[in-house]
């Protein structure tokens, strides 16, 4: 007779992200993972916090034997605008809870509802992974994530694209841009001042430039910012990181002179020939909001979207935090956003942004 195998114990605790060793245990459970991303990574959880002044943890369940049996990144939220929450993994699109086995996921997620209580963090939010047992509320509905993969040979990878998309890469590459990638003083700056002016002018508040300085430091080789040039002047950037065969151009825009210059689609392309370089054989297009603009863009490249599952849990007697843009009671703070000299939305931005996790 077979009998049912049993779960097996493990025991939650916050990992010490000070020890190296403990960031190198986590780090290597989380690129052995097949579900495993970037967010997941103590490097991310370190430079939001660093980059943001916000405080990050992460949970570990550890079996009998001291083996990781799965980890929860988490980053406490702070905002006089937007309250407290706990979430997995701040101010990225994915995290959520990666385990080994299932005995793993409620363990997990019951030492995040714990922490949130004591933090005093109403709402916990889970982007990605299991969904744990329990009350929470799910959202499949509001985003789509956009992966697949990605061609070395530019011919090729040109063909793939479908023809209206095509053509306008075409027309790209016929104009007069340049094209760099680095991590520099240059290239950060250049970066922040096109992606800066691409965010207000989509009413959005841009993030402080030491979250990206930190992100480029704790990711090291595995992050980089690839910008075009018109003349000399920057007009289209994005910071990309690299994970597992993975290329994620995770923050990028374009000046208001990149649309007739075409210089987005010069930028996408551009980085896919970088990636596949460095033997990236995916491409991660991030996350969109159904029905929008960004999720057509990014459905004219090839990529078909696919919904992404978050969970949400509210202490009792709470409301769960909404920030979604989207919501018609942002309507008119977006408008008015959009309309700001770019030196008050770059000054008054960032500590608006690091609040929104």
């Amino acid at each position: 007779m077979t009998l049912p195998l049993l779960a097996v114990p493990v025991a939650v605790r916050i990992a010490d992200l000070r020890d190296p060793l403990e960031r190198v245990r986590i780090t290597d459970f989380v690129r052995a993972h097949p579900d495993g991303t970037p967010f997941h990574l103590p490097a991310w959880s370190l430079a939001v916090a660093e980059g943001c002044a916000q405080t990050s943890y992460v949970l570990i369940a550890e079996r009998a034997d001291g083996s990781l049996a799965g980890i929860l990144p988490l980053t406490e939220i702070r905002s006089p605008l937007f309250g407290k929450a706990l979430v997995s993994s701040g101010f990225a699109v994915g995290g959520g809870i990666l385990a080994g086995d299932d005995a793993a996921v409620g363990p997990l997620a019951d030492a995040a509802i714990g922490l949130a209580a004591r933090l005093e963090c109403p709402t916990l939010e889970l982007r990605g992974g299991p969904i744990p047992p329990g009350d929470w509320q799910i959202d499949d509905a509001t985003y789509l994530g956009f992966t697949g993969p990605l061609l070395r040979d530019e011919t090729a990878r040109l063909v793939g694209i479908p023809r209206k998309q095509r053509a306008e890469v075409r027309k790209a590459l016929d104009r007069d841009l340049t094209v760099t990638t680095g991590t520099g003083g240059d290239d950060r700056r250049a970066h922040y001042a096109v992606y800066s002016e691409s965010v207000r002018n989509l009413g959005t508040p841009v993030f402080p430039a030491r979250l990206f300085r930190s992100v480029l430091q704790h990711f090291g080789g595995d992050a980089d910012i690839l910008t075009v040039r018109a003349a000399g002047k920057p007009v289209a950037s994005v910071l990309s990181l690299y994970f597992n065969g993975t290329v994620y151009p995770y923050w990028g825009g374009g000046t208001q002179a990149a649309r007739a210059l075409r210089a987005n689609d010069r930028m996408y392309f551009a980085l896919m020939a970088h990636a596949g370089a460095r033997g990236c054989t995916r491409f991660d297009f991030g996350r969109s909001k159904a029905g929008t603009g960004p999720a057509a863009f990014k459905k004219n490249w090839g990529f078909e979207g696919t919904p992404l599952v978050y969970a949400r849990h509210a202490a009792p007697g709470a409301t769960v935090r909404e920030i979604n843009p989207l919501d018609p009671r942002f309507a008119r703070k977006v408008a008015l956003w959009k309309k700001l000299p770019l030196w008050v939305a770059n000054t008054v931005g960032p500590h608006v942004a690091r609040g929104l996790g």
